[in-house]
């Protein structure tokens, strides 16, 4: 089992309308990727989202990504998601910034892709009914890896088109290209992500037994995927939880029940309008108070790991026993950034060796498993005379 972070730039309360908070934020959190990479963690996540106040302000985290290559070595960056909507972004040019970004990353890019988070985020688009987006994704999912193998790229579709043939560039960092991954939310969406070949990014507030019979889901249509929508099939779930660490027991038992453990959570009822919320307060309602009896509640339900390293691991045997590849733990939350960095870096000394001992990412495995789909060229190309082919020749 692997280990990643998950990253929004999340700002509740004043802070959120505070240029300075913003800008400290946000380096801080590229500040923890580091750390994380130091770690011995794999996957650093950052979210695109747009208009969600308080919730994320992270953006663009294309740049983000960008920025985190140069200053990172070995742990993969992954968007958390893309939208490829082309009201929210033309297809083309996600093509070209993830082959961008994995030429920069040194082949250490994921690709996470989705629909968006809810109503009140793709209406920054004018898109006024979210469930349109579902046939838009699916003819773009099937497009991208073309876009990378062929040099004349053309296309006719309902939601978008490429007329006059066209070389997207530039090409993914080959051999293969940037694993394929999709957001999963709703119950169904488990099992398309394995029937496409995708990885599963379970971005869910349920508890981890609820999770099972996802999991089983995405594991039943990994078996049955025959044509993935890239060159390789990438067998991967991953689930977010939230994660109180340190050496001392009560320190992460403290931490846990602070007053705004639960402000998050409100913030999903909020804007996550699409996503199974059973029992979830919706902002500004008051989220409930998390006491110490709490927390052994919500550890034995499934809901939260908390304690020592010790007992850490002791909580994660729930999640390696169900299936999941990939563990990711939102940060910060609720603590300071000095506590992220100290968190970060125990579970990275005394939890992840427990459970992942191979030096190699999963995804690099599977990434190397790739074989091309599409011919060069959908017509011969002409033989064009230039400068070069003169001088070459």
């Amino acid at each position: 089992m692997e280990f990643g972070i998950f990253l929004q730039g999340y700002l509740p309360g004043s802070r959120a309308h505070d240029t300075e908070a913003e800008h400290t934020a946000m380096v801080r959190e590229m500040e923890i990727v580091r750390a994380a990479d130091r770690s011995g963690w794999k996957y650093a996540w950052l979210t695109e989202h747009h208009g969600l106040t308080e919730y994320s302000h992270m953006a663009a985290n294309e740049v983000h990504a960008g920025y985190l290559a140069a200053c990172t070595e070995r742990i993969h960056i992954g968007s958390g998601i893309f939208n490829i909507s082309p009201r929210a972004n033309h297809p083309v040019k996600v093509a070209e910034k993830v082959a961008t970004l994995d030429h920069l990353t040194n082949r250490r890019f994921e690709f996470g892709t989705g629909r968006g988070a809810g109503s009140h985020e793709v209406a920054t688009f004018n898109i006024a009914d979210k469930e349109s987006t579902r046939a838009e994704y699916d003819e773009v999912i099937r497009e991208l890896d073309r876009m990378w193998e062929q040099k004349d790229y053309t296309f006719a579709g309902e939601h978008f088109a490429m007329d006059v043939p066209h070389n997207v560039l530039p090409k993914p960092y080959g051999p293969g290209h940037p694993p394929f991954w999709l957001a999963v939310g709703s119950p169904p969406t488990w099992r398309k992500a394995g029937q496409l070949g995708q990885g599963a990014l379970g971005f869910t507030f349920s508890s981890i037994h609820d999770l099972e019979p996802r999991i089983a889901d995405y594991k039943e249509g990994i078996a049955e995927c025959t044509d993935p929508v890239g060159q390789f099939v990438n067998d991967n779930a991953m689930v977010t939880s939230s994660i109180h660490c340190f050496t001392d027991r009560e320190r992460a038992r403290e931490q846990a029940t602070r007053f705004d453990a639960n402000y998050l959570v409100t913030m999903v009822g909020l804007y996550h309008d699409t996503m199974p919320r059973p029992g979830v307060p919706t902002w500004p309602a008051t989220p409930p108070a998390v006491t110490a009896d709490h927390v052994d509640e919500l550890i034995s339900g499934g809901y939260l790991l908390c304690g020592e390293p010790e007992e850490i691991c002791a909580q994660l045997k729930a999640y390696e026993r169900i299936g999941v590849d990939q563990i990711c733990v939102g940060v910060p939350m609720n603590g300071s950034y000095d506590e992220a960095i100290e968190m970060i870096e125990t579970v990275g000394r005394e939890v992840i060796p427990e459970f992942d001992t191979d030096p190699q990412h999963s995804t690099d495995r599977a990434r190397a498993t790739a074989k091309p789909k599409f011919p060069t060229f959908n017509s011969p190309p002409a033989e064009i005379e230039t400068i070069w082919t003169r001088r070459e020749g």
